[in-house]
């Protein structure tokens, strides 16, 4: 059968075939913060991005993607980081050492459900093969996941090293590639197409970046608007799935206020209109990216940092859907969000920037 496997720069040069804005592109500014260059998880100096997106015939649509938290051996070089849980009904390897020693030693991987071992199994071959690690004997491989099986044959489990590998060897900085791409290929929101989705605050000195894989539903709100409604698609399909974020920073923060910046996120998911279901798997995680000589940030100064979280989640959720393209595939077929029937819901109420 067909197998195609589309690293990153082959998928920016197919997509750019047929592109869709993202959502502040399209008039649609989230909250009050400014955004990074990128409006980006790699507004954070050093984080890199990458995906690979596995397409096999009429029936597979899934793929990896992998977040980089610096260009040197993590293992050697860990950084703080920390997990929220909003809903466990989901699966994120690795997650409860990174809460018992608040560090993260390896990048960071999203894939479908049934993928999670055979892709930690990838991870852990990349970190025992980087130099400095040949007498290492126990690596914490971190890998989080949504449900992709109603577009995927999810039980063909279809990701493994080629894909994580050229994810990870892919993995940039810049623009990050969003929509059906990566960990998102497969995935579903709100009962339109979603996927990969990125967004970032600079609040002085610190920028807080968040990237998410949408795979959940509930009452779509976009700009405290209820879209979904307007629309006349709430209550289609299942309120359940799931949502992995991911949350970067440089501020000198250490994991216990790392972890109050993930509960955020639970913030930023509600404003979408998250059902928070019994079947959803919401899980964030955040690390910082700084190297020392600075004090930590104090719990007083934390606000700002705690509203980038909130702001960029919603709009990273936002930038998946708008950016993801119609998709059929396993016996079904998932549609893009209509944009210009949201923006022109969103101009009614007077909500859009142009």
């Amino acid at each position: 059968m067909m197998r195609i496997l589309l690293p990153l720069f082959c998928l920016g040069a197919l997509l750019a075939q047929t592109p869709r804005p993202r959502a502040r592109e399209a008039g649609v500014v989230t909250g009050r913060l400014p955004v990074g260059r990128w409006n980006a998880i790699t507004d954070v100096a050093g984080v890199r991005v990458g995906h690979a997106t596995r397409v096999r015939g009429e029936n597979v649509r899934t793929g990896v993607t992998a977040i980089v938290p610096h260009s040197g051996n993590l293992f050697r070089e860990k950084v703080p980081a920390a997990v929220f849980v909003g809903n466990g009904f989901g699966k994120l390897m690795g997650s409860t050492q990174v809460e018992e020693l608040g560090e993260l030693e390896t990048p960071i991987l999203l894939t479908a459900t049934l993928n999670v071992p055979r892709a930690a199994d990838a991870l852990l071959e990349y970190m025992l093969g980087l130099p400095g690690n040949e007498q290492v004997r126990s690596i914490n491989a971190v890998v989080g996941e949504t449900n992709d099986g109603y577009l995927n044959d999810i039980r063909s489990r279809p990701v493994g090293k080629d894909e994580v590998f050229a994810a990870l060897r892919g993995a940039h900085s810049g623009a990050v590639e969003e929509g059906a791409v990566g960990a998102g290929a497969g995935t579903v929101a709100f009962g339109y197409k979603g996927g990969i989705g990125t967004s970032s605050r600079v609040l002085g000195q610190y920028t807080v970046g968040v990237l998410v894989q949408s795979n959940y539903g509930g009452d779509l709100m976009i700009a405290g608007i209820p879209v979904g409604r307007e629309l006349r698609r709430a209550g289609q399909g299942s309120k359940d799935g799931s949502c992995m974020i991911v949350i970067a920073t440089d501020a000198p923060v250490d994991a216990r206020n790392l972890k109050r910046m993930a509960a955020r996120a639970m913030l930023g998911l509600g404003r979408t209109g998250s059902s928070g279901s019994n079947g959803s798997g919401d899980y964030a995680i955040a690390f910082s990216t700084h190297r020392g000589g600075s004090p930590l940030v104090s719990n007083d100064d934390m606000t700002p940092l705690f509203e980038g979280v909130i702001e960029a989640t919603e709009e990273a959720v936002n930038n998946s859907l708008f950016k993801a393209e119609t998709v059929t595939s396993n016996g079904h077929t998932v549609e893009a969000l209509p944009v210009e029937r949201v923006l022109d819901i969103l101009r009614a109420h007077k909500v859009l920037s142009k």
